[in-house]
């Protein structure tokens, strides 16, 4: 069986998401996936990103990252997305991106990618969840099979306890609050070995 082809994508301003993509990263290598880091297009002007040090220092960190296109998602048998929260809802890079997937779609693409979500709020309750099961929300659009952490995992609790997906809460100088590395690293390991069954029973 060839191996399972995992995209992560993620929007970060200042840094948090990109470091949760990255130990998604090594959980999908650690399982023998192959793995590709994608950031979505920034929509904000070059004046605001450079008005903000942690942003700035991110964006300029980050430049080599491939920007991602809907193709990178056709390629791949499973997606997490890493994005942070905006309201309660994802922040509107990671929704524009999206909604530009609508060809994929239609060309039937999307169906049976599977798919899981992280995100981070400045606040434990400040919608972590509402984001992420906003996300879902569109993956089930796209018949894509969501897997989700549940509570199948010792690091899920030491991370806060979310069963829709690892979430984290950042302080005002951008530091995470809680230690999520293993959480993350259990569900993008999991992510990747339902993608291999799933692509196993694919093709008996």
């Amino acid at each position: 069986m060839s191996q399972v082809k995992l995209a992560i994508l993620y929007y970060s301003a200042t840094g948090t998401n990109h470091q949760l993509a990255r130990w998604a990263q090594e959980g999908g290598q650690q399982v023998g996936a192959e793995v590709k880091v994608f950031k979505v297009q920034e929509l904000a002007p070059q004046s605001i990103i450079d008005s903000n040090a942690a942003w700035k220092a991110n964006s300029e960190a980050t430049k080599d990252v491939p920007n991602a296109t809907p193709d990178d998602l056709v390629q791949a048998d499973a997606i997490i997305f890493s994005v942070p929260t905006r309201y309660g809802n994802m922040a509107a890079p990671m929704k524009q991106f999206l909604d530009t997937t609508g060809g994929i779609w239609a060309q039937g693409k999307t169906i049976n990618k599977v798919v899981s979500a992280m995100t981070s709020a400045q606040n434990p309750h400040g919608g972590q969840e509402a984001t992420i099961l906003s996300l879902y929300t569109m993956m089930y659009h796209w018949g894509a099979i969501v897997v989700s952490p549940g509570y199948t995992d010792q690091s899920v609790f030491a991370a806060g306890g979310n069963p829709y997906g690892t979430s984290v809460s950042v302080d005002q100088d951008g530091k995470m609050k809680e230690d999520v590395q293993a959480a993350v690293m259990h569900q993008a390991k999991r992510v990747v070995t339902v993608a291999e069954w799933l692509k196993k029973g694919m093709q008996v």
